[in-house]
């Protein structure tokens, strides 16, 4: 007997549970324009044969479980609609598999699901917004976009793929040796040591109010862009932006800092640009699906928003660091006074890259009083 017996005969109907397909919609049933069914199948590579109960029963996995890496996964609920391809059911017994073998638990399964999802979701919506859009106009009259997307699809798809899986390999393998070469304990795998710096742009809401949409948008692109580029170069990592904001994390206070300057000399040159303020502070961070938690990451917000223009202010422990490994001074002071020695005595002076000036302590909302740290780069 099927799941669609059983809720024959006056038998309650079953719950709705979230379940994959290309609907955004949360109450929407899948579409049954014929093109777009095409589209789906091309994309997904299979035709759709299960509701989500016989999807669920055919993976081996209870439907409350199933409800959980789907809704996790980010997939729309359309009740007991026949939307499911085998490759649903493929990755339901993957999961559960992982789960029954104990290689993972249920909540850190749900984790790899829902991290999965929304990574994957960003993407998608990215290439059908910003890159699908510019290729597919009707290159004729009378042409539909959807006439023109499919051949184009069927050829970017299986090289997309391909792209998609070499990064992912490619980001796993660097991530995989940042933490078990640098983790000392297993504490550590989770909580670690890291320099955390946010880049805000000045003014970005009456920034908002003066352009037009299409010009608010390039400046976002344009500034993303850069700061992408410029953390990546210089041995970072960008955390995630937010609009007229990025974090960034970096292993060692040095690059931290390298990074910082470089945003703000790079973007103070660009005329089409508000000015930038960043800080950055050091210290224990909580890592969680991709994103950084804790004391330090907030401290790292409230220097920014205390920043001048085009300036770069740090806390403490970031100065101390920095100061520890020979990339700054201790003293400005001292370090005038060695050079004078140095000179004398014919030998090179010791060299640094960066300068700290202190500032005036001040209280910071949450975090008690703070005393900030201006970085400069220091003339060779």
């Amino acid at each position: 007997m099927t799941v669609d017996d059983e809720s024959e005969g006056g038998a309650p109907e079953p719950p709705t549970y979230p379940t994959p397909h290309h609907e955004v919609d949360h109450t929407a049933e899948p579409s049954d324009d014929p093109l777009a069914i095409r589209l789906e199948q091309l994309i997904l590579g299979a035709d759709r044969r299960y509701t989500p109960f016989q999807a669920a029963r055919t993976a081996g996995v209870s439907m409350e479980l199933a409800s959980r890496f789907w809704r996790a996964m980010g997939f729309a609920d359309i009740g007991q609609a026949k939307a499911l391809t085998e490759a649903d059911v493929l990755a339901l017994r993957r999961l559960a598999g992982l789960v029954e073998a104990g290689l993972l638990s249920e909540p850190m399964a749900v984790q790899v699901a829902r991290s999965t999802g929304q990574t994957t979701a960003r993407l998608a919506e990215w290439q059908i917004d910003s890159f699908l859009e510019g290729l597919t106009e009707p290159p004729e009259p009378g042409m539909t976009r959807t006439e023109v997307t499919y051949p184009l699809v069927e050829l970017l798809l299986p090289e997309l793929e391909e792209f998609l899986i070499y990064v992912w390999r490619r980001q796993l393998a660097a991530a995989t040796g940042r933490v078990l070469v640098q983790a000392a304990d297993d504490e550590e795998m989770v909580d670690r040591r890291l320099a955390v710096g946010f880049a805000d742009l000045v003014g970005f809401t009456r920034l908002t109010r003066r352009l037009e949409e299409e010009e608010l948008g390039e400046l976002v692109e344009a500034f993303e862009t850069t700061c992408a580029d410029l953390v990546a170069a210089h041995g970072g990592r960008l955390i995630k932006t937010l609009g007229d904001e990025v974090l960034y994390a970096a292993d060692d206070a040095g690059t931290a800092a390298e990074i910082a300057l470089r945003l703000i000399e790079t973007l103070s040159h660009d005329e089409t640009m508000p000015a930038l303020r960043v800080g950055i502070a050091f210290g224990t961070v909580t890592t969680r699906m991709g994103d950084v938690f804790g004391t330090t990451v907030n401290l790292a917000s409230r220097l920014t928003s205390i920043a001048p223009k085009d300036a770069v202010l740090v806390d403490g422990a970031l100065a101390e660091e920095l100061s520890r490994t020979g990339e700054a001074p201790v003293s400005e002071t001292e370090a005038a006074e060695e050079a004078v020695r140095a000179e004398k005595e014919g030998r090179q002076a010791a060299t640094y890259r960066f300068a700290l000036q202190p500032m005036w302590q001040r209280p910071v909302r949450g975090l008690g009083v703070v005393e900030p740290w201006l970085l400069t780069r220091r003339p060779t």
